[in-house]
């Protein structure tokens, strides 16, 4: 299971705190170490979870997009869900 990319860099500092896109880049880039690390890749996942800190949809379609035409797109061809939440865990504990 790999769960838990967030917009971190390797220092744990948060990526680009006004850039939604950003972020999503580097949640990219964290998930294909993890998955490289795991001796997997995209096209081993078989279901995502993607909880997005916003409730626009523009945002939240942005965000979408960004990951389906990423480097990372099959993991998002098997059962996908994005949601909008009011924060993540990983930004509470800041």
């Amino acid at each position: 299971m790999l769960a838990g990319q967030c917009p971190l860099d390797h220092d744990g500092h948060l990526v680009a705190p006004n850039d939604i896109l950003a972020q999503v880049d580097q949640v990219i880039a964290n998930a294909t170490a993890a998955l490289a690390a795991a001796r997997a890749g995209p096209k081993d996942v078989v279901r995502s979870v993607i909880y997005v800190v916003s409730d626009d949809p523009r945002a939240l379609s942005s965000v979408w997009n960004r990951l389906t035409g990423s480097s990372i797109d099959a993991a998002f061809t098997t059962a996908s869900t994005l949601l909008g939440v009011a924060a993540l865990g990983c930004e509470l504990a800041r």
